[in-house]
């Protein structure tokens, strides 16, 4: 599926394997010891280019591949489906399963399909990069919230309610009339929590998010978005919001988008103090990372730039951009399969303990899974 309108959709030509070196400069003397024993989940990345044109029209790259296996990420949540009314139908929804299920075909010694918490235990133990599959939206459901059993039983952990704008569910982040979680979104979240899946509140309008936290019987997720009390923009949350979710048990992964600062394209310390002023205001227990990007680096070349453009130039035509976008959608001095590593670095280095690094690289998402989803098919 080749949608131009989601950020996964530009320039994959460029997405390109750069060396470490060039991409992180950060004093490795200072680097954590326990990143390679650790459980490290990035709930919103994806193997292939991700904000990239074309990024899912052909299989995996070798460069790719390789980037996974460098990454020493434990698991990802990969994003089959999303990104507004009309890009994510059930027919190509259906479709970019059938695509994931052949990457992980042609390289079983990389890849393995979550569906539990014992997988991710055996991704770990085995060195492999687990794949979890999760919705950007949920307009495939046209409707019916009986879809949620078959996406299950496809494997489907993840279901973000709505993208930036208004959908059957509720609203998105830019829509100025936020009326909250409809009848209907309140009934899929319920059949959510009946199956064992992540409710996600990311791209949510704030009463969408708010009434989504209110309406789950189980902890919910905001698996890439950022603090609006460090910069405020639509996609971020409030710190009221934020307290919610942590209070039912929630997780937030702080993205690595332009969206955390307020002018130029984010560094390494802007990315920390979003995290550190999460943690304050949610606890250390209930903050993660969801970077929004591929594992693959950017390669900024002139080719890169000028399809950067014309994608901010369409989605601002359609009504779907949200400030900011016209800056590169990365962090500048974590741009390497790496990243969580670096983050690690870059926390050990501020004072923060062990036991709390474990937890916001990785282990904050594998407990909310744990308590979320189910261990074999619902009753």
């Amino acid at each position: 599926m080749s949608d131009p309108l989601t950020r996964r959709d530009f320039v994959a030509a460029s997405m390109m394997t750069i060396p470490l070196a060039r991409a992180a400069r950060f004093d490795r003397a200072r680097a954590w010891p326990g990143y390679d024993r650790a459980v490290v989940i990035d709930c919103l990345a994806n193997p292939g280019p991700f904000n990239s044109p074309a990024s899912s029209t052909g299989p995996l790259t070798d460069a790719m591949v390789a980037n996974c296996r460098a990454s020493g990420l434990t698991a990802v949540n990969v994003t089959l489906s999303g990104g507004g009314p009309g890009h994510a139908s059930f027919d190509s929804t259906v479709a970019r399963i059938g695509y994931w299920e052949r990457e992980l075909a042609a390289h079983p010694d990389v890849f393995l399909k979550i569906r539990t918490v014992a997988d991710i235990a055996l991704a770990k133990r085995s060195g492999k990069l687990g794949l979890i599959y999760g919705f950007q939206d949920a307009v495939m459901l046209e409707g019916d919230p009986g879809r949620l059993e078959l996406f299950h039983r496809f494997g489907v952990k993840i279901v973000q309610l709505t993208y930036n704008v208004r959908n059957l569910l509720g609203d998105g982040c830019l829509e100025p009339d936020d009326a909250g979680l409809s009848r209907h979104g309140r009934e899929v979240v319920t059949g959510m929590n009946k199956l064992g899946m992540l409710v996600d509140l990311s791209h949510c309008g704030t009463k969408t998010t708010d009434t989504g936290i209110e309406a789950s019987a189980k902890p919910v997720a905001i698996t890439h978005s950022g603090c609006k009390a460090v910069f405020d923009h639509p996609r971020s949350k409030s710190d009221a919001t934020l307290k919610r979710m942590a209070d039912k048990g929630g997780v937030i992964g702080i993205y690595m988008m332009p969206f955390i600062n307020a002018a130029g394209q984010p560094t390494g310390e802007d990315l920390i103090r979003q995290i550190e002023h999460a943690v304050k205001t949610c606890g250390e227990d209930h903050v993660g990372i969801g970077s929004d990007l591929s594992i693959t680096p950017h390669e900024v070349t002139s080719a890169y730039a000028e399809a950067h453009r014309q994608f901010v130039a369409t989605r601002r035509r359609l009504g779907i951009a949200a400030p900011r976008e016209d800056d590169y959608m990365f962090v500048a001095d974590l741009n390497t399969p790496r990243r969580m590593e670096q983050i690690a670095d870059r926390l050990a280095a501020r004072g923060h303990s062990s036991a709390r690094i474990e937890k916001i690289i990785g282990g904050n998402f594998l407990r909310l899974f744990g308590e979320v989803w189910l261990s074999g098919p619902p009753a």
